[in-house]
Parts: C-alpha cells; sequence; structure tokens
C-alpha cells in the first residue's frame, strides 16, 4: 500500500495541497486543529475559509501575474480556483467569491474524496518520519511555532511582518536618484553602487513629512499589538516622535554625494535596496509602515525620483508567521534539516490567497512524485509557480527576506523587449506567452513521472 501524505493545515495551501496528490492516487491524511482548536480570525470548521478579503485579485492572465497564476492553477486541475470559478461574484476583471458557499464547497469535495481524511486535531510537533507537508498559514499555533524553531533556529521564524514597500527598478526616475553605498562601501562595485538614492531638499523632507503625518492609518486588528514593533516602528510612528527622527534615522543623508547636483548636500536621503538577485525590485529601506494602501502611494509618489514608480507590494505591520526560506529550504521546498518535511503557503514566505494555494498545488505535485520514486525537472523560474518557488527558496536576499506576492519583477527579463512604461504591455504579453507554454511543458514532464 502508497505510504500516506500528512498534510497540516486544511487553509489554502494545504486543501489545494490534498487535492493535487489524492488525485494523483496517494492517500492523504490532512491535519486540522479548527474548530477544536480556534484563531482570532477564523469564524468557522471549514477548510479553505477566507479569513481577509473575498477577491483572488485580477483575473487577466495576458497582462497580470496574478491572472497569469490563475491559468497556470486551472490547467493544473487546481480545486481552488475550479471552487471559485463556481462561486464567482462580479468584481470587473477580478475573480471575487462567495466566501462562505466556497469554504463549504471546499471542505465537501475534500471530505468526499475517497483517497482524503480529514483528521480535526493540532499537530504540535515536526515528524521525523513520514511524508508531511505543512501547511499552516499565518496563523501557526504557538506549539507547532515552537517545534519549528527548535529545529531550524529561534532566527528563521518570524511571527510579525514589518514590510518595506518594494518598487520596481524600471520605474525610478534614475535621472533624480543615483547609486551609491553610504562611504561607497564594499569591495565590488556592485556592493558600492547596492542601493539607489532618492535627494530631498528641506522643503521636499518637511512637505513629506506634514503628509506622512496627516495620512490615513490602518488600525491594529483584534489578537495584533503594536508593543510587538519596538524595533521596527512604523515610519509614521517615528515622524510622530520629532520631525528630524526620520533624518536621524531611515532617511539620514550622510556618506552620500549626489552626482547630479554634487555641490549641494541634500538635506534628507529616501535609500531602497535591491530586494531580489535579478535587480529588478527595491525595497525603501526602513520604510514599514501602517499607512493604508491608497495613501502608501501618494505619500512615497512624493519622494524625488519615485513620482512615478510601480509597487510590487506597498508597506504594512502585521501578525505572520513565516519562515526564512532561502535559508532553510531547498528547491522542491523541503526543509533542509528534516528533508521529509516540506512547507507550503503562506507560511514559506508568499503573500496572497492565490499564492498561498499556488504553493500548495506545487508542494502537492512534488510531494507525489517522490513517494512514487520519481523526479522531476525545476519548475521554470519563466512561469508565475517557477518565479515564486525560485524567489522563496533563493532567489529573494535572505537577509531582508520579506512575505511576497507574484509579480513581473520575480521573472527572467526577456530577450529583446522593450523596456519602460511604454514597452510594458507587449512585454507582460510576452512573459505570459511564454509561461504558458513552459508551464504545460512541466506539467506534462511531471504527470509522465507519476503515470
Amino acid at each position: 500500500m502508497t505510504e500516506p501524505l500528512h498534510i497540516v493545515g486544511g487553509g489554502m495551501a494545504g486543501s489545494e495541497a490534498a487535492w493535487q496528490a489524492a488525485n494523483a492516487g496517494i492517500p492523504v491524511i490532512l491535519h486540522e486543529m479548527r474548530p477544536k482548536v480556534e484563531t482570532f480570525a477564523h469564524r468557522t470548521g471549514d477548510l479553505a475559509e477566507m479569513v481577509c478579503s473575498n477577491s483572488f485579485r485580477s483575473d487577466d492572465d495576458e497582462q497580470n501575474a496574478v491572472g497569469l497564476l490563475h491559468w497556470e492553477m486551472r490547467a493544473a486541475n487546481g480545486l481552488i480556483m475550479q471552487t471559485a470559478d463556481r462561486h464567482r461574484l462580479p468584481a470587473g476583471g477580478a475573480l471575487a467569491v462567495d466566501r462562505d458557499p466556497f469554504a463549504a464547497d471546499v471542505t465537501a469535495q475534500l471530505k468526499a474524496h475517497p483517497n482524503v481524511t480529514v483528521s480535526y486535531e493540532e499537530i504540535a510537533e515536526l515528524p521525523e518520519t513520514g511524508h508531511w507537508i505543512f501547511a499552516t498559514g499565518p496563523l501557526t499555533s504557538p506549539s507547532l511555532a515552537e517545534a519549528i524553531a527548535a529545529v531550524t533556529g529561534t532566527g528563521a521564524l518570524a511571527f510579525f511582518d514589518a514590510i518595506a514597500p518594494i518598487v520596481y527598478a524600471e520605474s525610478i526616475d534614475m535621472s533624480k536618484a543615483w547609486l551609491q553605498s553610504r562611504y561607497d562601501k564594499g569591495e565590488t562595485e556592485e556592493e558600492r553602487t547596492a542601493y539607489i538614492n532618492c535627494p530631498m531638499t528641506k522643503e521636499q523632507h518637511e512637505a513629506f513629512i506634514d503628509a506622512l503625518l496627516a495620512s490615513d492609518k490602518a488600525e491594529f486588528h483584534e489578537g495584533e499589538t503594536a508593543g510587538y514593533f519596538d524595533g521596527c516602528l512604523p515610519i509614521e510612528v517615528m515622524a510622530e516622535r520629532g520631525r528630524e527622527t526620520l533624518r536621524h534615522g531611515p532617511m539620514k543623508p550622510v556618506g552620500l554625494t549626489n552626482p547630479h547636483d554634487p555641490e549641494n548636500k541634500p538635506y534628507a536621503v529616501v535609500q531602497l535596496r535591491r530586494d531580489n538577485k535579478l535587480g529588478t525590485l527595491y525595497n525603501i529601506v526602513g520604510f514599514q509602515t501602517k499607512m493604508k494602501y491608497g495613501a502608501q502611494t501618494n505619500v512615497f509618489r512624493m519622494i524625488p525620483g519615485l513620482e512615478e514608480a510601480r509597487f510590487a507590494r506597498l508597506g504594512g505591520i502585521h501578525r505572520n508567521t513565516f519562515l526564512n526560506s532561502p535559508t532553510l529550504l531547498d528547491g522542491e521546498m523541503r526543509l533542509k534539516a528534516r528533508p521529509n518535511i516540506r512547507f507550503a503557503g503562506q507560511i514559506t514566505g508568499v503573500e496572497g490567497y492565490v499564492e498561498s494555494a499556488a504553493m500548495g498545488l506545487l508542494a502537492g505535485r512534488l510531494a507525489v512524485a517522490e513517494i512514487m520514486g520519481g523526479h522531476v525537472p525545476a519548475v521554470p523560474q519563466t512561469t508565475a509557480m517557477g518565479a515564486l518557488v525560485t524567489h522563496i527558496t533563493g532567489g529573494a536576499e535572505a537577509k531582508t527576506f520579506q512575505p511576497m506576492n507574484v509579480n513581473f519583477g520575480l521573472f527572467p527579463p526577456l530577450e529583446g523587449m522593450r523596456g519602460g512604461r511604454r514597452g510594458r504591455k507587449d512585454r507582460y504579453k510576452g512573459y505570459t506567452d511564454r509561461a504558458k507554454a513552459d508551464w504545460q511543458g512541466w506539467l506534462d514532464a511531471q504527470e509522465a513521472v507519476i503515470a
């Protein structure tokens, strides 16, 4: 008899992983602690409960990376996408669902599957034997979090996001900004030019502080507390402590010379640090924030050089347990310290329902191949799936690793395509055409292995 696959966590990732494995003929035991063990965010004991938005975001598979991920999941017979399509609500170009019927439908399908057993209990240890996928999400129980930390090291598991906004490099105006590390530190030219610097005059700084203080802020949810964040205060809190606080913190102008205006020292400087190995994404250093998304866009575009910035993600601070995956997971999402265990979903450092479900789908298929004694090639980084899994398992900078949504900045550039805003439509179509062909090729290879 085939050895079972144990999946811990019945959210988007765990539900999708269970579906993929069960459909391949693998017996699955899906362990879900709810409703016996509650969380502050969930209301029911249903699998795949949507605790925040009811939207899976854009469904455009030609011009949007999230829509492309939808397409790839549908091509792989994904449970979450199939069920979402059945419970779709009008939402323009987005895929929004009627959340309660959606979760009830996912639960019913998994419970009806002959290869799936749903077991309602808390798993509080990392087993040393057997095949396991842990997809416990941002609300991993304290006892399991302690077990993960004991195996991986206490510094490898974060319990809160302190996320700085991430900007597409191509949208930064380099006629105003420049590349330089403070005091030109570094042994190589790459290290000496590791930061993008955006200078401010005193007047620009004062206007920026005014806008920051007046901006709309999000409130902490029940179960969260601002007391956790003394080591990474939101920039608006720093500004409230004094108008010069940021200028002596993340916006200090020391050790930098503006080559566009070398005779005048900037009053303040906003720095952006490379966020991925491709150099297509940069995060705004020290700019974690509780500003609402619309306010962030308006305020950050006041920074010289970022007037037309496009954001791969905006900033935030909230409860979210996640691994430092680039240091802990191998390319097949296995825990290096205990390879019988895979991690999937939001705990790996992806952000969003779609991304979580996608990593569950991938973990399920990789586990199936391993259980059946086969081996599949690496998922092409040219696909949305591959771009995400490459990012979390090594493409991101481990020292600054934070949860990430799928976006075209994670994809290898296309040769011969026009850059910048004007070439974006053709470039994005090129990304999605390439991804669809490569993803179908990978699916065919994976299915041949398990046939």
